[in-house]
């Protein structure tokens, strides 16, 4: 992983540099596997970032506030009552490991003065924020449990004594010199930069493929250079903080120079990984939460999906509706040559241009008029049923519609928002309300996102469905500009000025295909035209509009691009 032990080395460096010394004021868990330390530190409030994350654990600064439940877990509590108050003595990383232990000085029940742990272990899936005392070694409690039905050898329970991590069979690369280096490397056994990583810890393959490139694969001395080079920057902690947007982003605390891709460089390690890490867990963490909701609003439209079909199949069959009505009309002029009794009845087709003799079956039971009817009752019935169908299939096709849209905002939504979007449901007939659920006295309007172009124009963009609405309908002029993705669910998007230049509409579309069902895709059709020709057919479901006088343009979305355009709550 990216996450490795260099980057955790510099993210140490950093904290101790910002933090030692500071009292911890408030701790809030805002998602199951995180905690958030405010501090007051060196004249300057900071918040901490812990994370245990099984796909993006971390610790770093962070600028970003996040939704902090009501009750608080019951770990965040714990931590409350060991940590709040207290003062950070130290900040260190064990080795050249991804685990950091955060030690404090604080007061115990009787008043004596203590210290207590809160290690920190960045391990993937098996990650982890572990407090203790230090002093007896005994856990008081994990974010992440582990029993002894989970390890036999390694339990994360309260009260068992702590037991680090196993040590693997690697050496220090910082202690490391020219001999030991070169006899470590085998030419003729597998790829350099795999032997890197199984000889030396706190090298992860990134940064391993990166010594490589840099020394090339066929000159030992060159390799011990480059390893060299890179090990005097880390041991003197001249980091490089460097973010590289290519196909598959990439961090480290060194500049990449073997990854393809617009390099983006900071003046902080927290602040390169919190450009990388943006909402990707907190997107996750919604998913999971909202894992039941979103399967369910897929198999509705699913199920959309085969009754139209179906519908189709009637409708191909109600095409004889025609028919009906031209042998009921021929009955009717021949109904002198008719007997009770008859079985058919041969006619010429006046109706059609070459005039062919037709046969047409008629009911013996009846007579000749009962036979016309016959023909005219059933030319009516199938005239309604392709009404009814043709209604039934529009119904179903803007019910899908809507629903594809709101699985879009559902998978960038944050926890906020995805309540607002729940309301919505229970409104459209979608969810129940929860039984519990009481209707707020002053519902808060809704708030779409903001953004600024690169010429400094504001820019709109609805986060679900009742912020479109109210964006298109409410807030927006007749002359500003409006844009949505060319038949694919996405956000409406405002331009809230009459006058800007190319730049501005672009940046635009680009954020219009961002928050769409094709943010992953490249050349994305964008419609836009003014708000004046933007309307909403009557009883039509939230978010949908019918437009005219619309011109499109195409871009290709990109993350980097968008944070640049950001505008802060």
């Amino acid at each position: 992983m990216s996450f490795d032990g260099i980057v955790v080395r510099a993210v140490t460096k950093e904290l101790q540099d910002t933090l030692t010394g500071g009292r911890i004021a408030k701790i809030y868990q805002p998602s199951e596997w995180e905690l958030v330390f405010h501090i007051r530190a060196k004249g300057d409030n900071h918040r901490l970032q812990l994370s245990a994350h099984p796909a993006y654990p971390r610790l770093h600064l962070t600028e970003k506030t996040a939704d902090n439940p009501l009750s608080p877990p019951m770990f965040c509590m714990l931590v409350r009552k060991h940590l709040e108050g207290s003062v950070i003595q130290s900040l260190s990383q064990v080795a050249l490991e991804r685990i950091v232990h955060l030690d404090v000085k604080t007061r115990n029940e009787l008043g004596d003065e203590v210290v207590r742990r809160l290690v920190v272990e960045i391990m993937g899936r098996h990650s982890n924020l572990i407090l203790l005392d230090p002093a007896s070694g005994k856990i008081l409690d994990g974010i992440r449990r582990v029993g002894v039905g989970v390890s036999r050898h390694r339990q994360v329970i309260p009260g068992a004594v702590y037991q680090p991590p196993p040590e693997q069979d690697k050496r220090n690369p910082l202690d490391t010199d020219r001999e030991s280096f070169l006899r470590s490397i085998q030419w003729n056994e597998g790829r350099l930069d795999k032997q890197l990583v199984r000889h030396y810890f706190g090298l992860g393959p990134q940064i391993a493929r990166e010594i490589v490139h840099r020394g090339g694969i066929g000159d030992r001395e060159q390799l011990w250079e480059a390893f060299s080079q890179v090990m005097t920057a880390i041991r003197e902690h001249r980091y490089e903080p460097t973010l590289v947007h290519g196909k598959k982003p990439a961090f480290a605390a060194l500049p990449l120079t073997h990854l393809a891709g617009e390099r983006e460089s900071f003046d902080s390690i927290s602040r390169c990984l919190e450009t990388f890490f943006h909402g990707k867990a907190e997107r996750d963490r919604v998913r999971q939460q909202n894992h039941d909701l979103i399967r369910r609003l897929k198999n509705t439209v699913d199920k959309n999906e085969n009754k139209l079909k179906k519908l189709e199949k009637e409708y191909l069959s109600t095409e004889r509706a025609d028919d009906y009505r031209t042998q009921g009309e021929l009955v009717t002029a021949h109904m002198h040559q008719i007997r009770r009794g008859d079985t058919k009845l041969k006619a010429i087709n006046y109706y059609d241009p070459d005039a062919p003799e037709v046969t047409i079956d008629l009911e013996p039971r009846l007579n000749p008029s009962e036979n016309a009817q016959r023909y005219f009752k059933l030319y009516n019935k199938a005239k309604s049923a392709r009404k009814w169908i043709r209604e039934q299939q529009e119904k179903a096709r803007q019910e899908s519609a809507y629903l594809e849209s709101v699985l879009v905002q559902l998978e960038n939504a944050s926890s906020a928002e995805v309540e607002e979007i729940k309301e919505e449901l229970v409104e459209q007939g979608f969810l129940k309300a929860a039984p519990a659920r009481k209707k707020k006295k002053n519902p808060s309007r809704p708030k779409p996102a903001s953004y600024r172009s690169s010429e400094g124009i504001p820019i709109l963009v609805g986060r679900n469905n009742k912020q479109n609405d109210a964006l298109t309908h409410r807030m927006a002029t007749p002359t500003d500009t409006w844009l949505h993705t060319k038949e694919i669910p996405g956000s409406h998007v405002v331009i809230r000025a009459r006058h800007f230049g190319e730049e501005t509409l672009k940046e635009a579309a680009l954020l219009a295909a961002y928050h769409s069902k094709a943010r992953e895709s490249s050349q994305v059709p964008v419609d836009y035209t003014l708000i004046k020709h933007v309307k909403k057919p009557s009883g039509s479901p939230p978010g949908f509009v019918i437009y005219e006088e619309q011109k499109t343009l195409f871009v290709t979305p990109e993350e980097q691009a968008i944070r640049k355009l950001e505008v802060e709550d």
